[in-house]
């Protein structure tokens, strides 16, 4: 069977450790291909500033424009309602029943998970993949990993890897105090930055 990977995440911006995540499990989980998917209005981020969902998109476009594996989805940029996973997999599901679904985000996202709206139905249509982010301990990941696989009969994948540590939040925070971040980001997305002035 095929095997795809859906990468949510705001992207704000895009960076050099999104696409090291990415081909990382490409490669460990033998996908075919990971789609990018920028959300639109994320209900977690109600109260916090984030760029344009089209502005977003763009970075994560320019970002993989060379990727052969790699491609981006609109579907949550284009929905008038707030960003949901459920509804993306169930979405994605439908459209192509041949394939079998993985969903690829951070430990922070398998700690809230039943904060989550439809935290069940999620893991139904999907194996859900985690990569480790700096300040969480491998012993309460693993905890929780057990607790939901349990709770939900969920599959979850640990995903073991060196990752680069970038974070969205800091490479934000630098530019807006004037520090070169070119290093973190690839060249056409920092161009992005400057030419609409973001995070300033």
């Amino acid at each position: 069977m095929i095997r795809k990977a859906i990468f949510g995440g705001t992207f704000d911006p895009i960076h050099n450790g999104h696409i090291h995540i990415a081909y990382e499990a490409f490669y460990k989980l033998d996908l075919s291909e990971v789609i990018f998917m920028p959300s639109g209005i994320p209900p977690h981020k109600l109260d916090k500033k984030i760029t344009d969902p089209f502005i977003r998109y763009n970075m994560v476009k320019a970002a993989v424009k060379n990727e052969k594996k790699f491609v981006v989805s609109d579907y949550e940029i284009n929905s008038p309602d707030l960003s949901y996973t459920y509804k993306t997999l169930r979405h994605f599901n439908d459209l192509e029943t041949n394939v079998e679904w993985y969903f690829l985000t951070g430990t922070d996202c398998l700690m809230d998970i039943e904060e989550w709206s439809n935290t069940r139905e999620i893991f139904k249509l999907c194996k859900f993949v985690v990569f480790n982010r700096p300040g969480f301990d491998i012993d309460n990941i693993i905890c929780q990993k057990k607790k939901m696989e349990k709770k939900y009969s969920a599959d979850i994948i640990f995903l073991d890897a060196n990752l680069l540590d970038i974070s969205s939040t800091n490479i934000r925070k630098n530019i807006k105090i004037n520090r070169n971040v070119g290093y973190l980001l690839p060249e056409s997305v920092y161009k992005i930055i400057k030419e609409y002035n973001l995070y300033k």
